[in-house]
C-alpha cells in the first residue's frame, strides 16, 4: 500500500507547504485482512471446542470414565463404567485431591460424580458410609455398594482418609478442599531452590499474617501514583528538581533506616525469645542486612548517575512543561492504561476459557492409569500452537492500538496551531482515525513484534527443559540468543512506537513510517540521548520514589507489627505492585514525551519559520532548543560537537 506517499514527498519539497494530518487514506489493508482472517480462525477454535462438547465437560466436569456430571451420558466403546446416568450427581469428587502431578500440573486421582461434596472432614470409612446414607452421595467407586464401605475390600476403592472438608467451586462443580494446605507440596515442588520446606512455610505465614498491611500498602502506592500524576500535570516546571531531591533524600533516609533497624535488632536480647521465633528473628536480621547493603549500593549508583547528568537535568524541564500542557488539554490520556488493561483482561479471560475448552475436547482415550482423557489427534492437535500465537499477536495488537491512540491525540495537539480549534475529544478523534485508517498498520507492527517474541519464548522453554543437562557452551549460546532477541524486541518496540507517530502525522503505511521515523531518530541521535533519555530517566526516578516510599512504609509497619513473621515475601509483593502501578501511570507520560520529541524533530526538519513554512511548536519548545544549544556549548568540546549537530536542524528565518 502506498497511501499518502504524496504527503511525504511534499514535505521534502521546498516549493510546497508540508501539511500534516490532511491527507487521510487507509494503510496496510492486506495486513488488516490477514489479521481479520486470523481472528476468525481464533473464533473457529473456540466454536469447535464448544460444539464438540468441551464446554459441558469444562463447566460440569467429568469423571475418570468419560461421564459428564449432571446429565445422562452415552456409552463409550471399550470403556467400562461409561454411559452412566449422572442427572442427580452434579459434582466432581477426587478420591485423593492432594495427589498432584507436578510435571504435568494436574491431579493424579480417580474422579467420580457425586451428589454432594463432604462439607466436614470424614476420618473413617464409617463416616464415609454415614455421609452416603444421609446425603445419597456415594464417595467410593460406582461398583461398590454403600453397605460394603466398611468391608475389607473397601479401602482401595474409597477415598484416601481422612477425607478433607470440601466445597464446590462456583460455576465449575468441582469439590475442592476448603483447607488448601494439601497443595503446599505442589507449591514447594515448583520452587526448586528451596532446600528447606520450613522456609516456604514461614514465608507463606508471613504473607497471611500481614495481608491487611499488604493491602494498605498497595492502596498507598496507588494514591502516590495519582498524586505524582497531578504534580506532573500542574507543576511540571519544578517537578524535575522535586523528584531529584526527594529521591536523593529518600535513598539516603531509607538506607539509614535500614542500617539503624539492623543495628537495633542485632543488639536486641535473644534470651527471651522462644526457639521457633528465634529462627524467624534471625531470618529477618539476615534480610535486613541484605536490604541495607542493596540500598547502599543503589544509593551510590544513584549519586554517580545524578553527578553525571546534573547539567542535563535542566534541559528536561521545558520538555516536561510541554508534556504537562498536553495533559491539561487532553486529561483523558491518564485513563488510557485502564482501558487497555480492561481490554487485555477481557481477551485473556476469553483465551484462558478457550484453552480450558481445548483441554477437554477431542476423542476419549485411556491413559496409563486406566482413566479416560480427551485428546486431539491429527491436524486438529496443532490448534494449540495457533491459539498460543493468537495470545501474543492479539495482545500486542491491543497494546499497539493504545500507542497509536496516544500518538494520534498528541500529534493532533502538536500540529494544531490554535489550541482552541482542538477537537472536543481528541482521544475519541484519534480512536476514530485508528479504526477508519490505521488498523492494518497496527496489525503489521504487532505481527513483527510477535515474530520476535515467539522464537525467544521457544528458546526460554528449551532452556528450562534442558536445565542441568546441557553443557556450558550450549547454555551460553542459548542465553546469548535469548538476550539478543530480547534486545531486538525492545528496539523494535521503540521503533514501532515512533512509526505509529509518523503514521499519525503523514498517514503513510507501516514500512514508510518506520523508515521515516528511523531516519529522523538517526539524524537526532544526540537529541534522543540527551533529551528523550533524560526524560525517561526522570520518570524512572518517579517510579523509584513511589516504590521506595511504599517499601519504607512497609518496613516501618512490619517492624511495628508484634507478630514474628518473615518480611521478605510481603515486601517483595508490595514493591512489585507499587512498581507496576507507578509504571502504569507514568508509561503514558513517557509515551507522550517520546511522541512530542518526534513531532518536534519532524517540525524542525520540514519547516524553517519562513512564510508558508511556519513552525508548529510553541514558544516553550523554541526556548528549550536555544537553552539546549547554550548548555551544550558551555559543556566543552563535547558540547560543541552537540551544538554542531543541532545547527543543521535550526534553519535561519
Amino acid at each position: 500500500m502506498g497511501c499518502c506517499s504524496s504527503a511525504s514527498s511534499a514535505a521534502q519539497s521546498s516549493k510546497r507547504e508540508w501539511k500534516p494530518l490532511e491527507d487521510r487514506s487507509c494503510t496496510d489493508i492486506p495486513w488488516l485482512l490477514l489479521f481479520i482472517l486470523f481472528c476468525i480462525g481464533m473464533g473457529f477454535i473456540c466454536g469447535f471446542s464448544v460444539a464438540t462438547g468441551a464446554a459441558a465437560r469444562l463447566v460440569s466436569g467429568y469423571d475418570s470414565y468419560g461421564n459428564i456430571c449432571g446429565q445422562k451420558n452415552a456409552k463409550l466403546e471399550s470403556i467400562p463404567n461409561s454411559g452412566m446416568d449422572h442427572t442427580h450427581r452434579k459434582y466432581v469428587f477426587f478420591l485423593d485431591p492432594c495427589n498432584l502431578d507436578v510435571i504435568n500440573r494436574k491431579i493424579k486421582s480417580e474422579a467420580l460424580c457425586v451428589a454432594a461434596c463432604p462439607r466436614q472432614e470424614l476420618k473413617t470409612l464409617s463416616d464415609v458410609q454415614k455421609f452416603a446414607e444421609m446425603n445419597g452421595s456415594a464417595l467410593c467407586r460406582y461398583n461398590l455398594k454403600i453397605s460394603e464401605y466398611t468391608s475389607s475390600k473397601a479401602p482401595p476403592l474409597c477415598p484416601k482418609l481422612p477425607v478433607p472438608a470440601s466445597a464446590p467451586i462456583p460455576f465449575f462443580h468441582r469439590c475442592a478442599p476448603v483447607n488448601i494446605s494439601c497443595y503446599a507440596k505442589f507449591a514447594e515442588a515448583l520452587i526448586t531452590f528451596v532446600s528447606d520446606n520450613s522456609v516456604l512455610h514461614r514465608l507463606i505465614s508471613g504473607v497471611m499474617t500481614s495481608k491487611e498491611i499488604i493491602l494498605g500498602l498497595c492502596l498507598l502506592s496507588l494514591v502516590l501514583s495519582m498524586i505524582l500524576m497531578v504534580i506532573i500535570r500542574y507543576i511540571s516546571r519544578v517537578l524535575v528538581w522535586i523528584v531529584t531531591i526527594l529521591v536523593i533524600l529518600g535513598s539516603l533516609g531509607g538506607t539509614g533506616v535500614l542500617w539503624w533497624l539492623y543495628a537495633k535488632q542485632r543488639k536486641s536480647p535473644k534470651e527471651t525469645v522462644i526457639p521457633e521465633q528465634l529462627q524467624i528473628a534471625e531470618d529477618n536480621l539476615r534480610a535486613l542486612l541484605i536490604y541495607a547493603i542493596a540500598a547502599t549500593v543503589f544509593t551510590v549508583i544513584l549519586f554517580l548517575i545524578m553527578l553525571f547528568m546534573r547539567k542535563r537535568v535542566a534541559l528536561t524541564i521545558a520538555l516536561f512543561h510541554v508534556a504537562g500542557k498536553v495533559f491539561i488539554h487532553l486529561p483523558l490520556l491518564v485513563f488510557q492504561p485502564f482501558w487497555t488493561f480492561f481490554a487485555l483482561v477481557l481477551f485473556w479471560v476469553y483465551w484462558i476459557m478457550t484453552l480450558l475448552f481445548l483441554g477437554t475436547t477431542g476423542s476419549a482415550v485411556t491413559n496409563e492409569q486406566g482413566f479416560v482423557e480427551f485428546r486431539l489427534s491429527g491436524p486438529l492437535q496443532y490448534m494449540w500452537w495457533y491459539h498460543a500465537v493468537g495470545l501474543i499477536w492479539i495482545s500486542e495488537f491491543i497494546l499497539a492500538c493504545q500507542q497509536m491512540t496516544v500518538a494520534g491525540a498528541v500529534v493532533t495537539y502538536y500540529f494544531t496551531r490554535d489550541k482552541r480549534n482542538l477537537p472536543f475529544t481528541p482521544i475519541l478523534a484519534s480512536v476514530n482515525r485508528l479504526i477508519r485508517y490505521h488498523l492494518g498498520t497496527v496489525a503489521k507492527g504487532s505481527f513483527i513484534i510477535t515474530l520476535v517474541k515467539i522464537p525467544r519464548m521457544i528458546l526460554i522453554y528449551i532452556h528450562s527443559q534442558l536445565k542441568g543437562k546441557e553443557n556450558a557452551c550450549a547454555r551460553c549460546v542459548l542465553k546469548s540468543c535469548i538476550c539478543c532477541l530480547w534486545c531486538l524486541e525492545k528496539c523494535l518496540n521503540y521503533l514501532n512506537q515512533n512509526a505509529y507517530t509518523a503514521t499519525a502525522i503523514n498517514s503513510t503505511n507501516f514500512c514508510t513510517s518506520a523508515k521515516d521515523a528511523f531516519v529522523i531518530l538517526v539524524e537526532n541521535a544526540l537529541r534522543v540521548a540527551a533529551i528523550n533519555t533524560v526524560g525517561d530517566f526522570m520518570l524512572f526516578l518517579g517510579k523509584v520514589l513511589i516504590v521506595c516510599s511504599t517499601g519504607l512504609a512497609g518496613i516501618m509497619l512490619l517492624n511495628h507489627q508484634q507478630d514474628y513473621t518473615v518480611w521478605v515475601l510481603p515486601l517483595i509483593i508490595v514493591c512489585l505492585f507499587a512498581f507496576l502501578v507507578a509504571h502504569c501511570f507514568l508509561s503514558i507520560y513517557e509515551m507522550v514525551v517520546d511522541v512530542l520529541f518526534l513531532c518536534f524533530a519532524i517540525d524542525t526538519k520540514y519547516n524553517d519559520g519562513s512564510p508558508g513554512r511556519e513552525f508548529y511548536m510553541d514558544k516553550v519548545l523554541m526556548e528549550f532548543v536555544e537553552n539546549s544549544r547554550k548548555a551544550m556549548k558551555e559543556a566543552g568540546k563535547g558540547g560543541v560537537a552537540d551544538a554542531r549537530e543541532l545547527k543543521p536542524m535550526m534553519k535561519k528565518r
